[in-house]
């Protein structure tokens, strides 16, 4: 929780200033005190009253002016709200090593169904958009409402050469900015320090190995952070050797042959066994410099629910709303409570006469 006006904490001090008012006034009243011949016949004419009962009123009473006087500094707290319009841009995988056939049939044809879930599974209203890598990042559908659109580019997904995750985030910084204009570019430089306002627009980079070109990572992720953009990342696959088969409409015109040999022959990409080449610490850095999360999937289901669950964090974000009324209101039944319980318990009982005989005059 934080404070608009601090200083208007001082409205505290009038807590003390009235302790030592009553203090001075019992002072007081002890030396302009009256002595009468029988104590006991006054003690007796006055209701009975217990500490307690002139206890609590005085907390109660206090207490609502510790309230009240926090609302007057105008108290925010961080709670978790929708957000109207939000983006996602999924950033997808599209390298060579996507042919590795340990997530059957290979871990592109299962990226696609987890994907194609995912956009299905939005709200109708959301806005997504799509990028894929591999030596480079291009950016397939703007964000869009239109999820007709992003199934048929995901199908389109083909393998190349390279992974290239940095330049994937800013692919995906630049076209949120053009739909948001609390985004600059990437290419406006942003003054140093002061709070970063975190927007409701979110990055979620899907690969199953690490950078190979472009720009690093953890700068790109500094480029969205400064930005207030999170980016979740997906770790995909296994750590098994597997061999390299994709279709031949999977297979790009860069792709002829992988680092390690093996080559696109007949039926599809053949040869080759690889193991799983994920760059597990840069991905967390990744999702820990901008506020998001790191997720591993290794199998296509582990896929599907990580990408169906996202929405639950991504969706909601967290802002700074005053709650002063809440003070206020709170501050008030306080004290009302007090002045209420002070005057039920000091009234004075009405003593009827229970003598039938009259009265002198």
């Amino acid at each position: 929780m934080s404070l608009t006006w601090p200083w208007a904490l001082t409205a505290l001090l009038v807590f003390p200033a009235l302790l030592g008012y009553r203090w001075w006034s019992r002072r007081r009243r002890r030396r302009e005190t009256v002595r009468l011949p029988s104590v006991a016949l006054v003690r007796a004419a006055l209701p009975a009253r217990s500490t307690w009962r002139r206890r609590i009123p005085l907390w109660l009473f206090a207490a609502g002016l510790v309230v009240l006087a926090t609302g007057a500094a105008r108290p925010q707290a961080s709670v978790p709200v929708p957000a109207n319009s939000t983006t996602i841009m999924l950033a997808i995988d599209s390298s060579g090593s996507m042919c590795s056939t340990d997530v059957p049939p290979n871990r592109l044809t299962a990226a696609q169904g987890a994907a194609r879930e995912f956009v299905d599974g939005q709200p109708d209203g959301a806005n997504i958009g799509l990028v894929t890598f591999s030596g480079n990042a291009g950016l397939l559908v703007e964000p869009t409402e239109d999820k007709k659109a992003l199934v048929a580019a995901i199908d389109t997904l083909r393998t190349a050469r390279g992974t290239a995750i940095g330049l994937a985030i800013l692919t995906s910084v630049d076209a949120i900015a053009e739909v948001n204009a609390d985004v600059p570019p990437t290419g406006i430089d942003l003054p140093a320090g002061g709070p970063v306002e975190v927007q409701p627009d979110t990055i979620v980079v899907l690969t199953d190995g690490r950078n190979t070109q472009g720009v690093d990572p953890t700068t790109a992720a500094a480029q969205a952070a400064a930005r207030g953009l999170r980016v979740y990342t997906i770790g995909f696959g296994t750590t098994q050797p597997s061999a390299m088969v994709c279709d031949p409409n999977q297979v790009g015109g860069d792709a002829a042959m992988f680092g390690d040999g093996s080559r696109f022959s007949g039926g599809g990409f053949g040869g080759g066994r690889r193991y799983q080449n994920i760059d597990e610490p840069t991905l967390r850095e990744v999702a820990e410099l901008t506020g998001g999360e790191y997720y591993e999937a290794q199998d296509a289901a582990e896929l599907t629910r990580v990408l169906r669950d996202l929405p639950n964090n991504i969706v909601l974000q967290k802002q700074d709303m005053e709650i002063t009324a809440w003070f206020a209101l709170a501050g008030a039944l306080l004290v009302l409570a007090a002045v209420a319980l002070a005057q039920w318990w000091g009234r004075v009982p009405v003593r009827s006469s229970t003598s039938g005989s009259p009265s002198r005059p």
